[in-house]
């Protein structure tokens, strides 16, 4: 049974997209920003499109934010250092990575957000999505240098994760095709590593030149293409997942942390607050759209139906030199961003 229907999700409409000759592309504008305030900083976005939700984990906690008012659904706690949430609607779990200490994923309730378990993993958890191909959810450890692998309806009153994968370098994020592979970004390698999950073991490594220190990566498997989202140089690499070759590289702004992909279009988020959005137009790729959001929105979330993208950031506090600035405290907001 495939459990992981935000995911399947996004296979369909990219596949249903994919089969329509000369779809028009959609423009996007800033709508409007939510400021929703709350204490801890931010990492990755998870949308949870059925329910009009999406979910912002914020170091300490996690927070479920609605997404057409932006008012906080609820604040699910007890996390040290937390990256990112996936999601398994038909068994009502979600799964948050918890980077802190040496390492944990909690897994909450999704209709009540009590938290459920947690899990014991390894230091510095950090990228993680759901795999509903092989009924998974997968997750990243940085400093272990390791994917791990985790089933979703695994017992919480003893839980134990698979013997992890073993990585060449310290990944950070990652894509799942429906045949079995993960695609995982090496930023410290310059490189993507490709696992099969039916051997558990690592059968590719791509370089990602012309780019550099990959991060953001989202999958278009219809066309069999990722989209890599660089810090150094600043691309957004365009690569076959079927034989690693980089069919384009366009520029993007700096300080890249996540990319999304929807309709024949990629999606880059910076930290020096740009959105560029890539299209391709007969075989060629182009830049269409370079949106100004707003300084440090650099993650972000894509509702594929509502087409809408939610970009978290703060106002910042001036930086000694030598040292990253600091959020003002209460002025964590979202940015809106919608497609038409």
């Amino acid at each position: 049974m495939k459990l992981c229907r935000p995911l399947g999700l996004l296979f369909t409409i990219a596949l249903v997209a994919g089969s329509v000759p000369g779809l028009a592309q959609t423009h996007w504008t800033v709508a409007q920003t939510f400021h929703t305030g709350g204490e801890g900083g931010w990492d990755y976005v998870t949308v949870d499109a059925p329910h009009h939700r999406f979910f912002v984990t914020r170091q300490t906690h996690t927070q479920a934010i609605d997404e057409n008012t932006g008012a906080v659904l609820a604040d699910i706690p007890g996390q040290i250092r937390s990256h990112g949430v996936a999601l398994v609607p038909k068994l009502d779990r979600g799964f948050i990575t918890d980077g802190g200490g040496s390492g944990a994923i909690l897994v909450f309730d999704m209709k009540t957000y009590k938290v459920l378990g947690r899990i014991p993993t390894m230091p510095d958890s950090d990228g993680i999505i759901c795999d509903p191909y092989m009924n998974l959810v997968l997750a990243v450890s940085g400093d272990g240098s390791a994917l791990m692998t985790i089933p979703p309806g695994i017992d919480l009153a003893s839980p134990k994760i698979e013997a992890p994968i073993a990585l060449g370098g310290q990944p950070e994020f990652l894509a799942a095709d429906a045949s079995g592979r993960v695609y995982i970004n090496i930023p410290d390698q310059n490189l993507v590593e490709v696992v099969d999950l039916h051997s558990r073991k690592v059968v590719a490594h791509w370089p990602v030149a012309p780019g550099g220190r990959p991060v953001g990566m989202a999958i278009d498997p219809a066309h069999h293409r990722l989209y890599i989202g660089c810090r150094g140089p600043q691309k957004l690499v365009v690569m076959s997942t079927e034989t690693g070759h980089v069919e384009a590289a366009l520029p993007i702004g700096a300080g890249n942390d996540a990319v999304r992909f929807l309709d024949g279009q990629a999606f880059a988020s910076c930290r020096d607050g740009s959105l560029t959005i890539v299209g391709e137009k007969d075989g060629k790729f182009d830049v269409e759209q370079s949106l100004q959001t707003a300084d440090g929105a650099r993650t972000m979330g894509l509702d594929p139906v509502a087409h809408r993208i939610f970009l978290p950031t703060a106002q910042m506090e001036p930086a000694a030199p030598g040292s990253r600035p600091k959020m003002q405290p209460g002025s964590f907001e979202v940015v809106v961003v919608d497609g038409n």
